[in-house]
């Protein structure tokens, strides 16, 4: 059964600038240039029938096309030992919109909302037994992290096969914004 996400990428220039800041922190598995982006939303494993629903579906999310800009770093969970080291955003209405309707038409073939809240961000490393020195030191050398704003013409439906070398995505489908 296919594994779905919804998620915006980011330009080559970009993705070259995260990849200029990965390194560092033992224990961290950067996430590869070709894979970086902004999940818009998780869907999980889905059957046949659903797949072409939520790929269908998807065609009568109408939006307007807006502009992001990455700003910070950060990590998940906020407590406890670091997991996941992020880029975030600056707050984007048109970004928030546009998840709104997606989870609409989403809702409408059966998906059900996700329980957590939404926090854009863009994983940069998945961190394992991370020194939380180096990890610190991380976020004090990028806290000012900020990148030109860049324009979202479109969003993804994006399939993931899980591996033990990581997760390997294939777009689905491209849905153009207005």
């Amino acid at each position: 059964m296919p594994r779905l996400f919804i998620a915006v990428d980011l330009p080559e220039t970009i993705k070259k600038n995260l990849e200029s800041m990965s390194f560092g922190i033992p224990g961290a598995k950067w996430v590869i240039p070709e894979q970086l982006h902004l999940t818009v939303r998780f869907i999980g494993e889905v059957d046949g029938a659903l797949f072409r629903d939520i790929k269908n579906i998807l065609d009568e999310v109408n939006s307007a096309s807006f502009t992001l800009q990455l700003k910070g770093v950060g990590y998940f969970p906020p407590r406890g030992a670091p997991r996941v080291l992020w880029i975030g955003l600056e707050k984007s209405e048109p970004l928030q919109l546009l998840r709104k309707k997606i989870d609409t038409r989403l809702l409408r073939v059966g998906v059900e909302p996700e329980g957590r809240k939404f926090s854009p961000h863009i994983t940069l490393a998945r961190l394992k037994n991370s020194p939380v020195h180096k990890i610190a030191n991380f976020l004090s050398g990028n806290g000012l992290f900020s990148q030109e704003p860049f324009q979202v013409k479109d969003f993804k439906l994006y399939s993931s096969i899980l591996s033990p070398k990581g997760a390997y995505h294939k777009v689905e489908r491209i849905y153009s914004l207005t």
